[in-house]
């Protein structure tokens, strides 16, 4: 038997995910939202209505997997049946107070740990484990070599005045932190706007200042490159780097804007599944730049997330050829609406493309220092 689940989740202001588990109406066990396939919708749509319907959330869900997990489902009869899910993140915009099924369960947000603990299905344990890793500590080496270099500074005065007049090794991890932020924020933001989750202009405008953002930081890297003695990483990998995030954010307001210069007010369904992809890439995104602080000690689950943003951006890719052959046939009397979408398409396309070169960076730093 197939069925679809949802992991409706939220990013706290301090930057960890939290997953929303409700109550079995049996057994009261803890498990994630799911049912069955529904005519006329897709999987993940379909586990976004059960994910309304059981827990009483909205939200963006991105239509690539997660994984797949079994449970045992016992029927009235005391038969057991076992189930394939298919789980799929879903970014909650809204938790209600009222929703179909509020009498029969209770929903309860969890830290991650908390809810792979707390759920019973092995598979559906790792899968929410494993899907925001909290960053891994910065190792042994950001402890001794401060203490190491003090006491090199008092046993040999000449390099302790040399090391003042040295440039400090600047803030690159702190601002590449920064600019993934932005990048949550710009998905976000878009991917509101694509679903009707907000005024159009006020949507649009949380893009572009998003963006402005992005580009302030984006100097302070390009500056501290020219400035600082020592970097963490060759100089051209790390202006490569921030280039490609700039870039996704860019593709971001470029899609606002012509969403805003052309007045569009409704949105084709592949638009809104590539705006929940986009969602998904950045949350990766905003998960793997903190673990570049210690390349050589997170470099499997760098593998692992690299590895999920250029499987979600070949979905995307395929979503996108399917929204432009579905687009042609709607619109073959209205030229100048397919001119329109046609370009709205190009530029979701182009963020991920983008989303695929941050993990192609990634990747070759991990291969180059890990």
């Amino acid at each position: 038997m197939q069925q679809v689940a949802a992991l409706p989740y939220r990013i706290t202001p301090g930057g960890s995910a939290e997953v929303l588990l409700i109550t079995s109406r049996d057994t009261q066990r803890w498990v994630v939202p799911k049912g069955n396939l529904m005519r006329g919708y897709s999987a993940h749509e379909a586990a976004a209505i059960e994910a309304y319907e059981e827990a009483g959330v909205r939200g963006i869900p991105c239509p690539t997997a997660l994984g797949v997990f079994i449970y045992w489902k016992t029927r009235r009869a005391r038969l057991a049946k076992q189930v394939s899910a298919t789980l799929y993140p879903l970014s909650v915009v809204e938790q209600l107070e009222d929703w179909p099924e509020r009498e029969q369960r209770t929903t309860r947000w969890f830290g991650l740990a908390e809810a792979a603990a707390a759920v019973d299905e092995p598979e559906l344990k790792r899968l929410i484990a494993g899907f925001r890793a909290p960053p891994a500590p910065s190792g042994l080496a950001s402890r001794v070599l401060p203490a190491l270099q003090t006491r090199v500074r008092r046993r040999l005065p000449v390099l302790g005045w040399f090391h003042k007049l040295m440039p400090s090794q600047g803030r690159f991890f702190e601002l590449f932190d920064a600019h993934a932020q932005t990048l949550v924020g710009g998905a976000d933001a878009l991917a509101r706007l694509l679903h009707g989750e907000g005024a159009i202009p006020e949507l649009i405008e949380e893009i572009v200042r998003r963006e402005h953002e992005a580009d302030d930081i984006t100097r302070d890297v390009l500056q501290d490159v020219r400035r600082v003695f020592v970097t963490p990483f060759d100089r051209s990998a790390i202006t490569d780097l921030i280039g490609v995030m700039d870039d996704a954010i860019d593709q971001m307001n470029q899609t606002a804007n012509v969403i805003g210069l052309y007045g569009v007010t409704t949105f084709e369904p592949q638009m809104r599944d590539m705006a929940g992809i986009i969602v998904e890439a950045a949350r990766i995104v905003a998960e793997a730049v903190p673990l570049l602080r210690s390349l050589g000690q997170n470099a499997g689950r760098l593998h692992e997330l690299t590895g999920r943003l250029i499987q979600i951006e070949g979905h995307a890719d395929h979503i996108h050829d399917q929204g432009l052959k579905a687009l042609f046939k709607a619109c073959k009397t209205d030229p100048m609406a397919f001119i329109v979408c046609k370009e709205i398409y190009s530029h979701l396309e182009r963020i991920v493309d983008k989303f695929e070169d941050v993990a192609n960076e990634i990747q070759g730093l991990v291969i180059d220092h890990a």
